[in-house]
């Protein structure tokens, strides 16, 4: 084997040279040791919350490596190098069902989509897996996540689904404001109180889940004209849309949805959308460059898609209410309001209740009855952005 400082001599090696050759050799031979000694020494999986804790005992610098199946949910983390001595079992906790080690990785097996996070704490491994929307677990199943314990995590972005610029924007409507005060209840209640205090209640609750990012159209008691309302949203760049209102009608009790037709499905909607229109939404759907016959065809797509998205988003609504407070018959109804009229934004009007009914407006006025309705009006979100999430990974 030739000098790795220079070119071969024909003498005898010099003493210091051998020395340094040895102890060379000497360090190859205990690295590669080291290595085939590397071990997960404990694994434990516990709640955190709505979250799960996974923490492994690997060493540090330590390689790992995380990939994502979408079906089923599942992860899979692989420990090039290392010896599982841990237990080959784990019971679950939070989105986690249980996991697994199979002789080459550790399967974890996911009652849904999660947000992970990954970090070291000496040489320890980390990963906090939280449910999380399909968009940023299925960019995870795209990317994955691998690093050294010890060091950055590379590949994927593992805060990705929860960083809030990347969540999905919802805007909450509160219908009526300033010198509007919208209708007066029997007992004096005022429609825009009303609107404004389950609005802000129905923004904490989406908050807390971390699924969306939400903001209000107003938070105090401004007057906003409904075409201001419709291109606020749009400007923001919107996922939902969700107007907030409690009205007046003559013997009518109970929640109820409301989409946008041209064409009112009976009476009742027509009244109602009658006197909200004070004013019509403004501005057209921003289109690329082409010829009118084609604009009138992407036009109509994209409006037929929200028109789709709408009716999924009440039947999300109607089915979550009903579990929770009185709904009117026929609840999902439709009219021509103007703060639906958004053309690329799938919009509801959710009358909570009708202040004209005794009954409604004292369940209005309480605060744990509010909390209630949001409750299910969360849920309904929630549940049209999985099913939003789901269909755009599975396009991409």
């Amino acid at each position: 084997m030739s000098d790795p400082s220079g070119p071969a001599s024909p003498g005898p090696m010099p003493a210091r040279r051998q020395l340094l050759r040895a102890g060379l050799g000497l360090a190859a031979t205990l690295s590669f040791i080291a290595g085939a000694e590397a071990a997960v020494t404990s694994a434990r999986l516990v709640r955190d919350g709505r979250a799960a804790r996974l923490s492994l005992a690997l060493g540090q610098g330590a390689e790992w490596r995380l990939s994502a199946l979408l079906r089923p949910a599942r992860l899979l983390l692989s420990l090039p190098g290392n010896t599982w001595r841990a237990a080959t079992r784990l019971s679950g906790a939070g989105p986690v069902a249980g996991a697994r080690w199979d002789g080459r990785q550790l399967v974890i097996d996911l009652t849904g989509a999660v947000d992970v996070r990954a970090s070291s704490q000496g040489g320890t491994l980390v990963l906090e897996i939280a449910p999380g929307g399909m968009s940023g677990y299925a960019n995870l199943a795209r990317s994955g996540l691998s690093g050294r314990v010890g060091g950055a995590t590379a590949a994927g972005r593992p805060a990705a689904a929860s960083a809030p610029g990347n969540r999905p924007l919802v805007v909450l409507d509160p219908g009526h404001g300033g010198k509007d005060p919208g209708t007066i209840g029997v007992r004096g209640t005022q429609e825009k109180r009303i609107t404004l205090a389950a609005a802000t209640e129905l923004k904490r609750q989406l908050e807390a889940g971390g699924r969306c990012r939400v903001m209000l159209t107003r938070s105090r008691d401004v007057f906003i004209p409904l075409d201001g309302r419709v291109e606020f949203a749009r400007k923001r760049g919107a996922t939902l849309f969700i107007s907030l209102h409690a009205d007046s009608a003559p013997g009518a009790r109970g929640a109820s949805v409301y989409t946008l037709s041209d064409r009112a499905s009976d009476a009742l909607s027509a009244r109602l959308a009658q006197t909200q229109n004070n004013a019509d939404a403004a501005g057209g759907l921003k289109l690329p460059p082409v010829s009118p016959e084609v604009e009138r065809i992407l036009f109509s797509l994209v409006r037929q898609e929200t028109k789709i998205g709408s009716a999924r988003l009440a039947q999300f609504a109607v089915d979550s209410l009903g579990r929770s407070v009185t709904l009117l018959p026929n609840t999902h109804r439709q009219a021509a309001f103007a703060v639906l009229k958004a053309p690329e934004i799938p919009s509801v009007l959710v009358e909570m209740g009708f202040l004209s009914d005794r009954r409604d407006e004292a369940s209005l006025n309480r605060a744990a009855y509010r909390a209630q309705l949001c409750r299910a009006l969360t849920s309904a979100v929630n549940g049209w952005l999985e099913r939003h999430e789901a269909g755009m990974a599975s396009a991409g």
